[in-house]
């Protein structure tokens, strides 16, 4: 028995210190106990509807109750860093002590001290076009700058604009806001027209990053997430790597959408060995197959021409008409450049099932991470197969770092002895069986070690897109729903390439054109390269 007297607990009284008997320490240890598993029940409850835990507060580190575990860890100083070594000096001042200097005084050079400053304010420019009338009568006026573009707002605050707005994350009335109090005349209409409008070029840049982070990688990362359109249901798509991002917003998330997206613009439908196939593999009848087989290879260009195809051939089953076109997508997808064995890292949605599919083992391990046991035979089972699954999957990052045969085979087994395993917990069972199933694409790295083991990535992606959506809510008009895939595309892009955003938008509304294509950066810049000049010219 404990004779330790237990800290104070809420709504229980004080006992005095003469009355703490061993049966009194014993009942308060128990009420202890009891609040710990009631609320860890509590904390379980909250997570299973998606809401947020109690959180556990730490101590504050001004109190000086930092843990000696915790000092060890912070980083030794290794001397003090410059911080304005690198800066660049856009104007040096002299100045002289307050004092009246001595005479015979020795001058000992400067102590400089920099003071980093940004500049916020209207500069107005009034362009005076000379007008003249040639002897002939025709009509001669002076020009604007090129970047001016006809617009009444200069670049520099058009980029402004779309820094704030598409990186920032301002708000359309509260830009206005802060527009105005700068002394900008500009309406609500105009600062929506220069957020949404005369954007072509930024979006053929985006339409052709696509293409080329497609034909330049082993692997993509896709999710998707909702993005309300003019007050109805739809989805945002993404696909990326490590190297580029890409976004889409439609109304579904079918596989025919997705591979619609992998068309990278591209409106055909082709017959190819692929697109056969694929066909073939999802149970194609033999006489449509044979049928569609005499007719390969060839393309059709837009849907009419397609639709026409499937009713000369008398395909009006909706899973075969899906089948077929889904085929006929797929090869258009390799036919513009796209390798038949590029993997596809998902979280296990369904439509993204198409080439060389690899599963997010996190998205796995969440079914398991669900499940709560209602006994302890049941609570051990999980947490030993929760360990055991953990196990294997610091395996497998230790296969991708040294590829071997013999531990490949030795990973696969152990896999398939835990996916065989009955612990007589039936939801257990049911998520081991399902792993199961999915075995060839959680394993898919034994044959592929470049692939990753997760899809994070991918969600780290497409937060960005989230946060926008909750800031500013759904799109109203089709440019703006295209804007805001565009530059969040650009953006994303930008940033895994080491490109800042701001010189990105200035080089571009500009029309300097200093920094390449961003498709093309993709394709010639080593991933290791990742700096471009921040001097304007």
């Amino acid at each position: 028995m404990s004779t330790e007297i237990p800290q104070k607990l809420p709504g229980i009284p004080d006992i005095p210190a003469d009355e703490m008997t061993p049966a009194v320490v014993l009942l308060l240890e128990l009420c202890h106990w009891q609040r710990e598993q009631i609320q860890a029940l509590r904390d379980e409850v909250a997570r299973l509807k998606g809401q947020k835990p109690k959180p556990a507060i730490k101590p504050s580190a001004l109190e000086g109750e930092r843990s000696e575990t915790k000092k060890a860890r912070l980083p030794k100083r290794r001397g003090k860093r410059h911080k304005t070594a690198k800066l660049e000096i856009h104007e040096s001042v002299k100045r002289q002590p307050a004092e009246d200097i001595p005479q015979n005084s020795r001058f000992k050079g400067y102590q400089d001290f920099v003071v980093q400053e940004l500049r916020i304010g209207v500069h107005n420019t009034r362009y005076r076009l000379e007008r003249w009338v040639t002897p002939e009568g025709m009509s001669l006026i002076g020009q604007l700058p090129a970047e001016i573009g006809g617009v009444h707002f200069g670049p520099q605050l058009r980029a402004f604009i779309l820094y704030q707005y598409h990186h920032a994350h301002v708000t359309q009335p509260l830009l206005l806001e802060q527009l105005r109090e700068w002394q900008i005349d500009i309406s609500a209409g105009q600062l929506s027209a220069l957020i949404t409008d005369g954007h072509s070029e930024f979006h053929r840049e985006k339409d052709a990053l696509l293409e080329a982070g497609l034909q330049r990688s082993r692997y993509v990362h896709v999710d998707d997430t909702g993005a309300r359109h003019q007050g109805k249901n739809g989805y945002c798509t993404h696909i990326g790597n490590e190297r580029f991002a890409w976004f889409a917003s439609t109304d579904s998330k079918s596989r025919i959408n997705f591979l619609e997206l992998l068309r990278a613009g591209h409106d055909a439908y082709t017959l190819n060995q692929a697109a056969l196939a694929y066909m073939a593999e999802h149970k194609l009848p033999c006489a449509q197959l044979q049928a569609l087989t005499a007719l390969a290879p060839a393309a059709w260009t837009g849907q009419a021409a397609w639709q026409a195809v499937l009713a000369q051939q008398g395909i009006t089953d909706p899973r075969h008409v899906r089948t077929v076109t889904e085929g006929a997508l797929l090869g258009t997808v390799v036919e513009q450049g796209v390798a038949p064995d590029l993997a596809i890292v998902s979280d296990d949605a369904g439509q993204f099932d198409v080439l060389i599919h690899a599963l997010c083992w996190i998205h796995a391990e969440r079914v398991l991470a669900k499940l709560l046991g209602f006994n302890d035979a049941q609570r051990q089972a999980l947490a030993s197969t929760r360990s055991e699954l953990w196990a294997i999957y610091d395996a497998l990052k230790a296969y991708k770092e040294v590829p071997d045969a013999l531990t490949a085979a030795a990973i696969e087994a152990r896999f398939e002895k835990l996916c065989a395993t009955r612990t007589g917990y039936a939801s257990l069972d049911r998520a081991l069986k399902r792993m199961r199933r999915n075995r060839a694409e959680l394993l898919r790295v034994l044959q592929r070690p470049e692939l990753p083991l997760h899809n994070n990535l991918s969600e780290s992606d497409i937060r960005d897109y989230v946060k926008k959506r909750k800031i500013s809510g759904s799109t109203r008009s089709p440019s703006g729903r295209r804007c805001r895939d565009t530059f969040a595309s650009l953006k994303k892009t930008c940033r895994k390439n080491g490109l800042p955003f701001w010189q990105y938008l200035k080089d571009r509304v500009f029309g300097w054109h200093r920094i390449p294509p961003l498709a093309q950066w993709i394709f010639e810049t080593p991933p290791t390269a990742a700096t471009v000049p921040l001097r304007d010219p």
